[in-house]
């Protein structure tokens, strides 16, 4: 099966060759993967080099121009080093564009905490009116990335991972989707987090919803589960551990209610692993999570 990360440049290449708006601009990061599509479209694929502010500039001002950008690195090289320029370039020049990321928290453990970004989400909720896709399964990111691609002039970040759900889920109305009932509570399954949860809450009297868009956030696909089940909710993300408590929080502000938010924890793990280790020590396999939901629950 293709990575998330082939998918993007099958698409994309695909669509430079059908929408003369649309612009892509790397940094070297996965640049061989459009070089047949920058031979066809030197004037739309830009390569900047190592210069990651330049990046995000570049695509600031190419949407400025009318273009549909769409600005590709490391999660960490494309939201946390050129912050400032995703805050300034986009939102307060009003302009959009697409961001779209690999390596997600820590797809490449060995290329350090230099290339590992579970803070990504958590800093665009610092920003307005983004909209996060989080796919779980490469035909997800296909899917997602033609809605981004279209979005008019929307500001949307897609995050790609090496990780990845056995089977794709129908992503195309954005909605939180319902794959398990339950009574006990309401565990939220985010990207490609959906198989370990599944695992996870085998047997488990629990209502599992699932997440490919985080943001905006579904407030009433959680408020309606909530109303079938026990007020209590499990966030299950692969970032930042609580990122989206606040948001759920907010979402069932007149509904009292307990909230356990799972996550990448904030410690740095300085052996690097492998990307199932880093799962397994930030307690998102299966086996841990079935002990830390089964406790909340009780």
């Amino acid at each position: 099966m293709d990575t998330m990360r082939d998918r993007f440049v099958s698409v994309t290449s695909k669509l430079l060759d059908e929408d003369h708006r649309l612009a892509v601009v790397l940094a070297e990061i996965t640049m061989d993967g459009f070089r047949p599509a920058r031979q066809r479209h030197p004037d739309r694929v830009i390569n900047v080099g190592i210069r990651e502010q330049l990046l995000v500039g570049v695509g600031g001002g190419l949407a400025l121009t009318g273009l549909r950008p769409v600005v590709h690195t490391f999660a960490s090289f494309l939201v946390e080093r050129p912050f400032e320029q995703v805050k300034l370039d986009f939102g307060h020049q009003g302009t959009g564009g697409v961001l779209v990321s690999a390596a997600a928290s820590y797809d490449w453990p060995a290329g350090g905490f230099t290339h590992m970004a579970p803070g990504d989400v958590a800093l665009l909720d610092t920003l307005d009116g983004w909209t996060v896709h989080t796919p779980g399964h490469p035909d997800e990111a296909e899917e997602l990335l033609r809605h981004a691609y279209a979005a008019g002039d929307d500001k949307v970040y897609v995050r790609l991972t090496a990780q990845s759900n056995a089977a794709p889920r129908p992503v195309g109305d954005l909605r939180f989707q319902t794959v398990r009932t339950g009574s006990a509570g309401v565990v939220l399954a985010v990207g490609p987090l959906l198989d370990e949860v599944l695992a996870a809450t085998e047997g488990l009297d629990v209502t599992v919803l699932y997440a490919a868009t985080v943001r905006p956030f579904d407030d009433a696909a959680l408020r309606a589960a909530v109303g079938r089940a026990a007020p209590e909710v499990v966030l299950v993300e692969p970032y930042l551990a609580g990122t989206s408590a606040a948001a759920a929080g907010q979402a069932l502000m007149d509904v009292p209610h307990r909230i356990l938010p799972l996550g990448v924890g904030r410690a740095e793990l300085r052996r690097y692993g492998t990307m199932e280790e880093h799962t397994a020590a930030h307690g998102l396999d299966a086996a841990s999570l079935r002990q830390r939901i089964s406790g909340f629950l009780g």
